[in-house]
């Protein structure tokens, strides 16, 4: 057995799940909500510690705002890893289903949301599946890889909308108060004036495994998902696209163009860098400068600054605005892991279709823009990457192997450890 990091992504995040929300009526929701006694039936797809997470986070918004929530069925590429999450929710070992197609063996249930929490290379295909089966979708971010499958994931959002289902995503920032009403004030009401510019930032110490992975079949590459370009999109994909999906909100869509670069030279496993420098140009002279780095003894921040001509924010610290975005009837949640299962389970019950799909997919487009541009040390635009195919087919069409499809036929090819993508060269 490998060892993997001592930091461990549940830690990192630093939110504590399952310990129960306490409740005092009418003062979350009121009775309208308590009396209608609406029950819920849960799926979790992905039941590593982000879904399990996940799915706890939905019991306490349940009890929040009144409602029966229950996780009828798991599913995991590992069947051993769902029956376990399935013992945590008091399951049949008959509801925890195993292997590349559990997805599909759990959309054949009754749930009415799933929740997904796989390795992001998964996400695109089984949001289509599930809004295919009718499903509401709560999504963890990033929603893909690379941009065939960011493609995907829009077009998934835009049917789910015609069926009148629900999508959310895990982009928390998005679900605060907070930041929802800086937003608002700064963004849309204009308080601040004019935007400049900004930098955002997910500069950490060294994160998962410690050693070389040397990966010899699909079961491998899946237990160390965290460590492959193919499986997580790199850091600046997987993890700094939270920062990232902030700057595209307050800039109000995704860049131009992008144009950076990164490198490796002390992480041990998997292919990916080590840290990347990422300027993102919005239009109208508006550039926000991106940074993530993942070595442990340097400085860390994780955050944002933007600039306007009457002062900055850093996304959630001017919730003074004139006009509230927030329904008046929506409860606020102790943790932004709870307010997204909260609000999730909100626009559920309202029966109004919500697409949070088009936003999140945006902003994973935009983090594998810069990566492209860090890869390969050229300048990638948004039109080349997500608009016109005959621009350059060489980035619209960009897949990386092995695929989602590629674990569900028995086709995947093993990546080779510690080769890197090396700038100016071509592949």
């Amino acid at each position: 057995m490998k060892k993997q990091s001592e930091i461990s992504r549940r830690k990192f995040v630093g939110t504590v799940f399952g310990a129960g929300v306490a409740l005092t009526a009418p003062n979350i929701l009121g009775t309208r909500a308590r009396a209608a006694g609406r029950t819920f039936k849960l799926g979790l797809i992905g039941c590593g510690g982000r879904g399990r997470g996940a799915a706890a986070g939905a019991l306490d918004a349940g009890k929040i705002l009144g409602f029966d929530v229950k996780i009828t069925a798991t599913a995991d590429y590992f069947k051993d890893r769902a029956v376990r999450a399935g013992q945590q929710f008091d399951l049949p070992a008959n509801k925890c289903f195993g292997g590349a197609d559990s997805y599909r063996k759990l959309l054949e249930t009754d749930v009415q949301i799933v929740l997904m929490a796989t390795a992001p290379l998964f996400r695109p295909l089984h949001l289509e599946a599930a809004v295919e089966a009718g499903k509401n979708v709560f999504i963890e971010k990033p929603v893909a890889v690379d941009p065939p499958g960011c493609r995907r994931v829009i077009a998934a959002g835009r049917l789910a909308e015609k069926k009148g289902l629900v999508i959310t995503a895990g982009t928390e920032m998005r679900h605060e108060f907070k930041r929802r009403k800086t937003h608002q004030a700064i963004a849309v009401e204009k308080q601040l004036g004019k935007l400049y510019a900004g930098r955002v930032s997910f500069c950490i110490a060294h994160m998962f495994w410690k050693e070389p992975i040397n990966p010899k079949t699909p079961d491998d590459l899946v237990r160390s998902w965290q460590n492959w370009i193919a499986l997580s999109g790199d850091h600046l994909v997987e993890q700094h696209v939270h920062n990232i999906d902030v700057a595209n909100w307050f800039c109000g869509g995704p860049p131009v163009s992008a144009v950076g670069f990164g490198g490796r030279g002390r992480r041990p496993a998997g292919d990916m860098y080590d840290f990347f420098s990422i300027d993102y140009d919005y239009g109208d002279g508006v550039h926000i400068h991106s940074m993530c780095r993942q070595i442990t003894g340097c400085w860390n921040r994780v955050g944002h600054d933007f600039v306007y001509e009457k002062g900055h924010t850093d996304g959630g610290d001017h919730p003074q605005c004139k006009n509230s975005p927030i329904p008046p009837d929506l409860p606020e949640a102790p943790s932004p892991h709870v307010q997204e299962q909260l609000d999730t389970l909100y626009y559920v019950n309202k029966g109004k279709p919500v697409n949070q799909a088009g936003a999140v997919a945006e902003s994973s487009a935009t983090a594998v823009m810069g990566r492209i541009s860090a890869y390969t040390g050229q300048q990638v635009t948004w039109n080349d990457m997500m608009i016109d195919p005959k621009a350059k087919p060489e980035h619209y069409n960009l897949t990386l192997k092995p695929t989602a499809e590629d674990f569900e036929k028995g086709t995947v090819e093993i990546p080779q450890e510690n080769k890197i993508p090396l700038p100016g060269q071509k592949a």
